[in-house]
């Protein structure tokens, strides 16, 4: 049998906060329960925004979670290299265009749209879907734009990209219960669920100035680190129909996936470091005991606020 891999991937732009800490619990327990291994990634793709700074913060929230992981630690900021040996992949396949939209020409072309009364699709995360640069733009400033100096985004064609699929596309959802780690012994129980990547439309991979973008990131890493189990919060979740229909255009190997329930501050909301919500760093300064914080995650009885 395959020894478990799972892994924790936060952004070094912010300090962890209680969700962090419930997802990365949950992935520690459950590679030692079941005898697997955690490997620990700093997703810093945003070279500006993420510091070393927040990087020691993090390495820090961890230790005191008394958790630990295998070295050394993967930066994506290091793997732009393998991104655009990627990217250049699926290119080679024509399936991925240069789109010269801004997200202000989007937005204009979507009011303007649903101004008649229709209404424009949008992905699962609410961004309308690329309407395609023919349609805003005229024959004349689209070849401005492509012989000058213009921004520009790399999308995946969305269509041509399904129409190489041999098969419907899938990937495997272990029970939300499970994910919580409370038990080992029906660790295998899970079932199918449906991928539907159309539903996002013609996704950015790549930017003119940025090599690559998070679900082309995160599906070259998942494999790089040998990835069996991925354990991550349920907002994640409609992205996982990109990171399948990419590991079968790139013949990456298909992890096992498990999406959590999030943890949520007194509005409903989902907590997010740009809110500052609840850091771990205020509640190690405070003299929160991590003994009662980490069984009350594990028995789900956390309640935030």
């Amino acid at each position: 049998m395959t020894q478990p891999v799972f892994r924790f991937a936060p952004s070094p732009n912010g300090k962890l906060h209680l969700g962090h800490a419930f997802s990365a619990l949950l992935n520690f327990r459950a590679a030692e329960a079941l005898s697997g291994r955690l490997l620990l990634r700093m997703e810093d793709i945003d070279v500006v925004r993420c510091t070393p700074e927040y990087e020691a913060v993090i390495v820090e929230d961890l230790r005191w979670l008394g958790i630990g992981w295998e070295e050394p630690v993967l930066r994506q900021s290091e793997q732009f290299d393998d991104y655009r040996a990627a990217l250049g992949r699926l290119e080679g396949l024509g399936l991925v265009y240069r789109a010269f939209l801004t997200r202000a020409e989007i937005k204009r072309y979507v009011a303007d749209f649903e101004a008649g009364g229709d209404i424009w699709p949008r992905d699962p995360d609410g961004a309308p879907l690329y309407p395609g640069d023919s349609a805003v733009l005229s024959e004349q400033e689209l070849t401005a734009r492509r012989k000058g100096d213009a921004a520009y985004a790399l999308r995946l064609d969305m269509k041509a990209a399904l129409s190489r699929l041999e098969k419907p596309l899938s990937w495997w959802e272990g029970p939300a219960d499970e994910s919580r780690a409370r038990s080992v012994g029906d660790w295998n129980l899970g079932h199918d669920v449906v991928a539907d990547p159309a539903a996002w439309g013609d996704v950015v991979l790549a930017r003119k100035d940025t090599p690559t973008s998070y679900h082309l990131a995160v599906v070259v890493d998942d494999a790089r680190q040998g990835i069996t189990d991925v354990v991550r919060g349920k907002d994640i979740f409609p992205a996982t129909s990109i990171h399948r229909l990419l590991q079968v255009l790139l013949s990456l190997p298909e992890p096992r996936y498990r999406h959590h329930e999030l943890m949520l501050a007194e509005n409903g909301q989902k907590l997010s470091k740009s809110n500052f919500d609840t850091s771990l760093q205020s509640l190690r300064a405070s003299g929160v005991s991590i003994q009662d914080l980490a069984t009350k995650f594990l028995n789900g009885s956390y309640v935030p606020g």
